[in-house]
């Protein structure tokens, strides 16, 4: 199945939703990152709530969400943009632990609780947009829920989920996250949340071949849904040694000459998609003579 978001309204307007299949976008990084189960789980959890969020952004916005909850994975980095590109590592990608009393991946251990999620939201302007706020589980799902309604004061439910195979690679990816706008009354709320009670969980939706529409329709009941829009995402990386030779750059004379004489030349490495980039020595001299 094709990767993709699926934006809607329900019930005439007073719900906002979200949702999306992400089993290659997820599995892109997961191949890069060379994480193990538990940590490809957190990380395209975390992945797949940043997408759905950036696409409630507008124009050319782009946010950054970080999760630490000083467990053992460290923490979750990841970008996302209005465009659907996506992209995010771990700091301790080999970690991995075996399956919680409930018979998932145990993503809480992994993340931990002692800590934050925070989000910074880039929309153009000369302030960024920060919010943080305490972790409440661990699991992501749970911790942007309370995200949405703390720090934007907007209920919501969210879903994300993850199945990981026995080669390591993703075999389905994806989630959910439903708002509730103003006017929505209790009976909404309560059939809601029957619904979300009486599902599998998402992650086996996808792997049954439920495209996002039919996720939504399922959450949500199908004549309550209207469509808005359907929107590719991906894993996207925006390094290049064009960037890597800027940055070089601007670190100025000095640092450059002291790289020229000690090591004769430099090598750098991004932290998203694993990509080297090797600077010779000639083409140091070259950027020590464009910083001047």
């Amino acid at each position: 199945m094709e990767d993709y978001l699926i934006k809607a309204t329900a019930f005439d307007g007073k719900v906002r939703a979200y949702s999306l299949v992400a089993t290659n976008m997820v599995n892109e990084a997961v191949r890069r990152q060379g994480t193990w189960p538990t940590a490809s789980a957190a990380l395209g959890r975390t992945m797949m709530a940043g997408t759905m969020m950036a696409m409630m952004l507008k124009g050319d916005s782009k946010l950054t969400i970080k999760v630490e909850g000083k467990g053992p994975i460290g923490a979750i980095i990841v970008d996302a943009n209005t465009a659907g590109e996506t992209r995010g590592y771990v700091s301790n990608p080999q970690t991995h632990f075996d399956l919680n009393q409930h018979g998932k991946l145990d993503v809480a251990r992994a993340v931990g609780t002692d800590g934050y999620l925070s989000v910074v939201k880039d929309l153009g302007l000369k302030e960024n947009f920060t919010g943080s706020v305490p972790l409440v589980s661990g699991e992501i799902g749970e911790d942007f829920t309370y995200y949405f309604a703390s720090s934007e004061q907007t209920p919501s439910s969210v879903g994300v989920g993850v199945l990981v195979n026995p080669d390591n690679s993703i075999l389905a990816a994806g989630g959910f996250i439903i708002q509730l706008m103003p006017g929505a009354d209790d009976a909404i709320v309560d059939q809601i949340e029957k619904r979300l009670s009486s599902i599998p969980p998402i992650s086996k939706l996808v792997e049954a071949g439920m495209p996002p529409e039919e996720i939504l329709q399922a959450l949500l009941g199908d004549d309550n849904v209207k469509l808005l829009d359907k929107l590719p995402i991906t894993f996207a990386c925006r390094c290049s040694k064009e960037r890597v030779e800027n940055a070089i750059i601007s670190l100025g004379k000095k640092e450059i000459r002291a790289m020229i004489e000690e090591d004769g030349g430099a090598e750098t490495r991004c932290h998203f998609c694993n990509e080297t980039y090797n600077i010779s020595k000639e083409e140091l001299e070259a950027l020590y003579e464009q910083s001047k």
